[in-house]
């Protein structure tokens, strides 16, 4: 089969994934009816086509936080990607800098921080390539290893943190539970090798702890009651430029403003935390609005062709992430 599209990489994909991987990757929460919106508010949105311009020669590059990149187009952070393929996320990091693409890890990857950042180094020598990478983070009850977490970042290079508001609680994916999800054995979450296991953290079962259990996916305490005073504490421990993602209303993102923090990620975590959240693409336009070009403003979930980029810079995004298609 030759591949078209992003809808016949993935076909492919799930052909070749076991049935306990698809299951995670696929899974959205609930009745999955936000993961399912996430693609047909798009297919609902109209394309209005102005004609007789001269389109010879486009410029599609943007400057974000003082790097240009060729296109719009960005890597989401996804988790555990050595599921996908055993390059995992060094494989995808070196993608992102071949495509002049930012690259956001995962705070839940299999491989480190600091292992992304060795993963690249080789296509950056000549300077034909940079690697622009940023760090993807939960807030955990221990509130020092969160900012161990940015240190790090910091130390390996990575230009910023995306700090996710929209996880309290770990969303309740009814697939993963019917099919008694389990991590493979062989994978560890790279990151937090170094911190003692228990309370601390997202980890596998297999370190021992008391722990809540999905199969055996254990789920560590991220911080349930982070406030707007807290994520701005975060902010002014790095000089990093620092993105709230899962913004989806007028009223956050006006307080996101407020709080001083650097962009905003509109995403509904791929339908995967709480179901019958409005479309990202349908959140999209009031979050702009309330942006009022102060601070950039991204979006995800969905994005398979290149009119639904169109369609979401038209609506207000400055750029998009894809996740899943990374993954597939």
């Amino acid at each position: 089969m030759n591949v078209s599209c992003l809808a016949d990489l993935e076909a492919l994909a799930i052909d070749k994934l076991d049935h306990n991987t698809k299951t995670f990757y696929q899974a959205g929460s609930m009745d999955m009816i936000t993961r399912d919106q996430n693609r047909t508010s798009y297919d609902k949105i109209i394309i209005r086509p102005r004609f007789l311009n001269n389109v010879k020669k486009i410029d599609t590059s943007i400057n974000v936080f003082g790097d240009t990149f060729k296109s719009p187009i960005f890597y989401a952070a996804t988790g555990m990607q050595r599921m996908a393929h055993n390059d995992g996320e060094i494989g995808a990091a070196r993608s992102a800098c071949k495509h002049d693409a930012i690259y956001c890890l995962s705070s839940v990857s299999n491989h480190s921080i600091e292992e992304v950042a060795e993963g690249v180094q080789d296509l950056t020598i000549t300077g034909e390539n940079k690697s622009v990478k940023w760090l993807q983070l939960y807030v955990l009850e221990d509130l020092k290893i969160s900012l161990d977490l940015i240190k790090r970042a910091e130390e390996a290079g990575y230009r910023g943190v995306v700090i996710t508001v929209d996880t309290p609680y770990v969303g309740r994916r009814l697939e993963s539970i019917r099919n008694t999800f389990r991590t493979p054995d062989h994978l560890q979450l790279g990151n937090f090798q170094k911190y003692k296991p228990g309370k601390h953290f997202i980890d596998s079962a297999k370190k021992g702890a008391k722990k809540k259990q999905n199969g055996n996916y254990t789920i560590h305490p991220i911080d349930a009651s982070m406030t707007w005073e807290d994520v701005k504490f975060i902010k002014s421990q790095t000089k990093l430029p620092v993105l709230l993602k899962g913004i989806l209303t007028y009223e956050d993102a006006e307080l996101a403003v407020d709080h001083g923090f650097d962009g905003i990620i509109v995403s509904n975590h791929g339908g995967r935390q709480l179901d019958t959240v409005p479309a990202t693409i349908d959140a999209l336009p009031e979050v702009s609005a309330a942006v009022n070009k102060r601070i950039p403003v991204f979006v995800d979930g969905g994005i398979l062709r290149g009119t639904d980029v169109f369609k979401a810079l038209a609506l207000g995004a400055d750029a998009i992430f894809v996740g899943r298609p990374v993954l597939w």
